[in-house]
Order: C-alpha cells, then structure tokens, then sequence
C-alpha cells in the first residue's frame, strides 16, 4: 500500500494512492466497515490507522483492492489535493541516525580536514516535529540565522509494533512502512553549538518527508534500494541502502534499548555521500532550488528552497 496525507477543506485527509495514482479517501470508502478497523479508518488519519494494528490494515487493504475493481467510485479524490507530510503532525520528534554511510564519513573528514571515524554505536538525534514538511512543500532559509543549508536524502523507517529492547532478529516485525526524508541542515549553526545536531537539524521546514508511506510489505530488502538526490536536475548524491554501517535491524535493537518505540515513530537512517558541504568549493541551498530525493520502490520528495 501507499498511504499519503493530503490537504482539503484546511485539514488533514488520509487517502491510499491506487496503481493509476487516484487517490482514494481512506475515511469515506471506510463508511460502512463495521467494529474497531472501521472506526480506525474513518478517522482519516494515518497515526490513527498505523495506531489501529494488523487487522485495520488487512482491512485497508481489502478497501483499496475493492476500488482497484472499479468499487469506491465516490470515495476518489481530485488529483489537486496537496500533499501534506505522511505523519503530518507527528507524536514525538523525529528520530535520526548520523554517520551511518562509510563514504559520507569519509567525505566530511576531508571537507573538515579532521578524523571523524566510524563510531562503535549509532549517533542518533532527533528533529522537532515543527521542522517537517511535505512533498512540495518549503523548505526554509532563514539568511539571518545560517548561510549553509544543506541536505541529505535518507531512507525512513515508520514502526508500527511497539516495543522496547527489541531483538534484531524481530526488527522488522515492528515496521509498519517506509517513507523518504531529507535532513536538511544549517551546517553554520552546527558547528557553532559544538558540533552538536539538534539545532542545526532543527529550524522550520527542515525535515521534508513523504510523498507516501510503502507499507513493508511492499519492499522485499530495503537494504537493497538506490538512494539519490538531485539539485536543480544535477545529480549529487547516489548510493545504496546496502552501504549502511549500521543496518536497519541493528538500529531499531539499539535505539529500543531501554526505550519504548511506538507506532507512529520514524527512524531516519542516515544518508550516503554527496553533500553540499563537502563540495570543492562548497554547494549550499539557495533560494528558488528545487531538490528531489528518490530511493527505489518508494518514489521522489520534491521541494522547492525559499526565504522564510
């Protein structure tokens, strides 16, 4: 499946992309479904379906093979609809990983002339629920606050399982989806709070996700997927889910330690080489750019630069 949000009527509408990409309102063809998944899907909202469990989605997927059949007519939605982050309003700050591709490791020891080095465990952080955007949506400069906006395409995984100390071998059962983010960063405002990520991570519009959450049982290896980005057409980032240090069951066994994931959480995984930063001489986003990041079985996030 390939669940989206989109904007009507000032509000978040939850809709289910069909093969011919019409969009089809999750809440109306979910009029008549009986009991706890009925309920859950009429709410029209994607934390609440992810919230409701293996049964909702089984009954989400029924839905969508129905209207594949031509059933659900009145429930498909005009193509104009924006697109509003999938999660749009997300429970918790949004989880990250750092240095987790050999070669961006590599490529900041160079632009930074220092040894940075693999570390012995995931560097993780966290983004405020305020920075996220959608497909399409800003991303923000704020030219009194930093002069080096960066970005970095990265593959999200959405949990769907709750679950704390959770073993490798059972990771992936607590995924729900993936999505595409990019973690846009103001490399200036990094470095002068000592190299720490949240504030540089952090300001408004810096965390595009979207266009759609893949549910899992879409992607068969998402340790096998090409992940690009572009700026403006030109190529600069183009690698492989694959290269990751740490993979994605050896993270989420990691971040839960000790600490209770839940549904609705989204992991981003890192981002391979390419960065702006890194350049010679440096490339920073400007206003008017238009980056797009894609990584295979799960499609492009597409976003223009402007001044706030």
């Amino acid at each position: 499946m390939r669940l989206a949000t989109v904007s009507a009527a000032d509000r978040g509408i939850a809709v289910a992309l069909l093969q011919d990409n019409s969009e089809l309102n999750i809440a109306q063809a979910a009029r008549d479904v009986p009991g706890a998944e009925g309920a859950a899907l009429r709410t029209g909202n994607l934390q609440a379906i992810i919230d409701g469990g293996p049964a909702t989605w089984a009954t989400l997927r029924d839905l969508i093979g129905a209207a594949e059949q031509g059933h659900h007519a009145d429930a498909i939605m005009s193509a104009d609809a924006p697109f509003l982050a999938p999660l749009h309003t997300p429970r918790k700050n949004i989880f990250c990983v750092g240095r987790n591709y050999a070669e961006h490791i590599a490529e900041g020891e160079r632009a930074q002339n220092t040894k940075i080095g693999i570390t012995e465990h995931p560097v993780y952080f966290t983004k405020p629920a305020t920075s996220v955007v959608g497909h399409e949506g800003d991303v923000l400069l704020f030219p009194s606050v930093s002069e080096a906006i960066d970005y970095e395409v990265e593959l999200a995984v959405v949990i769907g399982k709750a679950g704390r100390n959770i073993a490798k071998e059972d990771a992936f059962d607590h995924i729900f989806g993936y999505t595409i983010l990019n973690d846009i960063t103001a490399r200036d405002v990094q470095r002068r709070h000592g190299g720490q990520y949240f504030k540089g991570k952090g300001l408004d519009g810096s965390c595009p996700i979207g266009p759609w959450i893949v549910t899992a049982d879409e992607i068969e290896d998402p340790q096998n997927l090409t992940i690009r980005l572009t700026v403006n057409g030109e190529l600069r980032q183009n690698g492989q889910t694959g290269d990751m240090i740490f993979d994605i069951p050896t993270l989420i066994a990691s971040l839960s330690e000790g600490m209770t994931l839940e549904p609705g959480d989204i992991l981003a995984t890192g981002t391979p080489s390419g960065v702006g930063y890194a350049m010679d001489p440096p490339q920073f986003l400007k206003a008017g750019d238009t980056v797009v990041c894609d990584i295979a079985k799960i499609g492009q996030l597409k976003n223009t630069v402007r001044i706030a």
